[in-house]
């Protein structure tokens, strides 16, 4: 994947939406904002994000819930939670149900970058082995058909 990683924050608070995107930005990153859950699903019907950096508490929907909204249009997209209102039971619920990450605010930028760099490295692996094994599905029937 030599495009630019496509990031959606999803936030409420206006303040930490324009600085994480800013830090995105500043690496050559693209980065689009969604204010609300609503917003967020729209938006990833219509783009396709490598990662989704999701508040846990939404005006309109629990991020928890968000999560498991969001592989139905974008499967692939890593999907980082980023909340100021650490809990146990809000991580271990984050991550039964399809969180990549589990961050706290405030974020070090330098930690929230390596934590994307790394997500979106597996990633492009998955990619890689996805099209190795279609390959090897394809030699094969074209070997059966021969």
């Amino acid at each position: 994947m030599s495009q630019v990683p496509n990031i959606l924050i999803v936030d409420d608070d206006v303040n930490i939406c324009e600085a994480l995107t800013l830090i995105l930005r500043k690496r050559g990153w693209s980065a689009e904002v969604a204010n609300t859950g609503k917003e967020a699903i729209k938006k990833a019907e219509i783009t396709a994000f490598n990662v989704a950096l999701l508040d846990i508490r939404l005006p309109d929907i629990e991020g928890t819930k968000l999560l498991k909204m969001l592989p139905k249009t974008t499967p692939k997209m890593i999907k980082i939670m980023v909340t100021g209102y650490p809990e146990l039971r809000s991580a271990i619920e984050a991550l039964n149900s399809g969180a990549d990450a589990y961050l706290m605010k405030p974020v070090r930028p330098e930690y929230l970058l390596q934590t994307i760099r790394t997500k979106l490295e597996e990633q492009r692996q998955g990619e890689r082995v996805a099209e190795a094994h279609e390959g090897v599905k394809q030699l094969l029937e074209s070997v059966k058909e021969e």
